[in-house]
């Protein structure tokens, strides 16, 4: 008789989210042996990834791909950094960016399986943080960036300057990690929302009501530095983006960041 305790049923059914009898089923055909039992599930469509979504998963790994017609970026994300190190966790990482590649982000549904398998061997949040390929235009270039071993990544592209100086604007953005290109981009209820927060900072430190506009409108402006690429200090300094740029332009960018 196979060698199994009901407390190895109820971890095989937790990890597996199978029901109790088939899990008591699978054991005793693999003899007690839980990874085995775990396959037999899989094989029987029996076995399905516990919901994990309310658990956080800041770790990952971000994998970037060129070829003659673009780039690509993937953001495989995990819970924990030791799931994020592992073979078949980077092997899934580089099949997916290499399918964004070669048929766009649409293409990460054929991994759909084997993304399943690995929520279920790593008993994580595992998940897709970002898929996107950028296809080369005509009188733009583009640059592909890959920071700390895949802690983060970039694609950025431009007109009006040379490859050299897009890479330095490429490697702003991992530094300074902004959200939007332009103003323009970012939602007016967002604005809306930072304004009123800065309003009642702006009330509760006292200033006098005739300067509120005032104040707050030089403080959201600051915090259009921060999440807007074009107003943000070049790497810290006075110069922004925007002015380092001159005449060129920037015309889209994307950034994935570990953490």
């Amino acid at each position: 008789m196979a060698d199994f305790t009901a407390k190895d049923v109820q971890a095989l059914r937790q990890s597996t989210g199978a029901g109790m009898m088939d899990s008591k089923k699978a054991l005793t055909e693999a003899d007690g042996d839980m990874e085995a039992a775990t396959n037999i599930l899989r094989e029987k469509g029996l076995a399905k990834a516990t919901t994990r979504t309310d658990r956080e998963n800041k770790e990952g790994v971000i994998m970037i791909a060129e070829d003659d017609s673009g780039a690509a970026l993937v953001h495989l994300k995990s819970e924990t950094d030791f799931s994020a190190k592992s073979d078949d966790f980077q092997a899934l990482a580089r099949e997916l960016v290499e399918l964004v590649l070669a048929d766009g982000p649409d293409a990460v549904s054929a991994k759909q399986q084997q993304l399943e398998d690995l929520k279920l061997s790593k008993k994580e949040n595992i998940e897709i943080g970002s898929a996107v390929r950028f296809e080369k235009s005509e009188g733009a270039v583009l640059d592909a960036y890959l920071h700390g071993g895949g802690t983060a990544g970039v694609l950025v592209e431009g007109t009006g300057l040379d490859d050299a100086a897009l890479h330095e604007i490429a490697l702003h953005i991992a530094f300074a990690k902004p959200t939007y290109l332009s103003r323009d981009e970012v939602p007016a209820e967002d604005v809306e929302k930072e304004r009123a927060v800065l309003l009642d900072i702006t009330k509760a430190e006292g200033k006098p009501e005739q300067a509120w506009d005032k104040i707050v409108d030089g403080r959201i402006n600051s915090w259009f530095s921060e999440q807007v690429l074009l107003e943000q200090g070049l790497f810290g300094d006075k110069e922004t983006v925007s002015q380092k740029l001159g005449d060129a332009v920037i015309t889209r960018f994307t950034l994935a960041a570990i953490g």
